[in-house]
């Protein structure tokens, strides 16, 4: 057990059954009452996130959480499929379990963690690169001002790019939101 003063964000519990990882932790010092601990978690079963508070001097069951550099093969609709470089092992893991895995290419190395064997999360870099598949043709003359076009890129998802973003671009995507950065 640790104190839930001791939570930060990244660290892992459990709570009722559901293993939950801290987003964002607040400690509010209450005049009367003492002080409590407000967080921000997201369960790893079923990746909702929910505001939860306790009091200062409660407790938690820390869960340990193994991180695995795996090489992503394919999807299928029901499951994302990974091969694990040491060992050649091809892994299936639900789909629904891996938040943000429309972000995946084949052939990329991805960090996901296992709780026991179960997979539970998916850990992506916060911006990674993506060829645009089909947008509308540039203007030149367009690169001057902030107007956006839609795009679609190899991975299948759709985003707002510039104007002067064509065909076969590759462009810096946020994993965190799935908006344009910048050109690669």
């Amino acid at each position: 057990m640790i104190p839930v003063t001791a939570l930060r964000p990244g660290v892992t519990f459990e709570d009722h059954g559901d293993i939950f990882e801290v987003l964002t932790y607040n400690n509010m010092h209450l005049r009367k009452t003492g002080s409590v601990v407000q967080v921000k978690i997201r369960s790893l079963k079923s990746g909702s996130t929910i505001e939860k508070t306790f009091g200062s001097n409660g407790e938690v069951n820390p869960v340990r959480i193994e991180k695995r550099n795996l090489q992503y093969l394919y999807k299928d609709p029901d499951f994302c499929y990974f091969m694990d470089p040491q060992s050649f092992e091809q892994i299936n893991i639900p789909a629904k379990n891996l938040q943000g895995n429309n972000y995946l290419k084949e052939g990329e190395n991805v960090t996901i963690g296992f709780h026991g064997q179960n997979a539970l999360s998916m850990i992506l870099p916060p911006k990674i690169k993506l060829k645009v598949a089909d947008t509308n043709p540039g203007v030149k003359g367009n690169s001057a001002t902030n107007v956006y076009k839609d795009a679609i890129l190899e991975n299948g998802l759709k985003t707002k790019v510039p104007l002067f973003i064509n065909i076969g671009d590759e462009i810096i995507v946020d994993t965190r939101n799935g908006s344009y950065t910048n050109r690669a």
